[in-house]
C-alpha cells in the first residue's frame, strides 16, 4: 500500500516515540509500533514484559489490541521501530494477530540505521491460518 510521505513519516515517529514507552526491564530490548487503521486513525502501542514471560506482549500486539479494542476491524500498515543497528521483523506470534485484521497490510520494520524491511503481511506469512479458515 502506497502512502503519502508525510503520514509514513508520522506512523515512523510514532513508532519510535512508542518504544520509549516499553517496559522491558527483562529483555531490555525496547519495541515500538503504530498501526494506521481502516478509519485512518492510528494507534502505538510498545512492549510490555512480564516477570512470567509467557505473559509478555509484544508492542505490535499492543497496537493492534488497542486499535481493536476503540473499534478498528482493519489494519492497513503497521510500522514497527527497534533501537537497534539493524531491522527486526515482527515475531510469528503479531504475524499471526496482523493476519487476523489486516491480511494484505503493509509492514515496515525500521531501525536506527537506515536498514529496512518493507513488505506486505501475506509475505510474510503465506498460507495463513485466519477468519475464512473457520467457515
Amino acid at each position: 500500500m502506497k502512502l503519502p510521505p508525510s503520514l509514513l513519516a508520522r506512523l515512523e515517529r510514532l513508532a519510535r516515540r512508542a518504544a520509549k514507552e516499553s517496559y522491558s526491564p527483562y529483555s531490555r530490548f525496547a519495541v515500538g509500533a503504530a498501526v494506521l487503521a481502516g478509519s485512518n486513525k492510528i494507534y502505538s502501542g510498545a512492549n510490555v514484559e512480564n516477570a512470567s514471560f509467557g505473559l509478555c506482549n509484544c508492542a505490535e500486539r499492543t497496537a493492534i489490541f488497542t486499535a481493536a479494542a476503540s473499534g478498528e476491524r482493519k489494519i492497513k500498515c503497521i510500522v514497527v521501530y527497534t533501537p537497534t543497528a539493524s531491522v527486526t521483523p515482527p515475531c510469528g506470534a503479531c504475524r499471526q494477530v496482523i493476519n487476523e485484521f489486516g491480511p494484505h497490510a503493509r509492514v515496515l520494520s525500521i531501525c536506527d540505521s537506515e536498514d529496512r524491511i518493507d513488505t506486505t503481511l501475506d509475505a510474510l506469512l503465506p498460507g495463513a491460518f485466519g477468519p475464512g479458515n473457520l467457515g
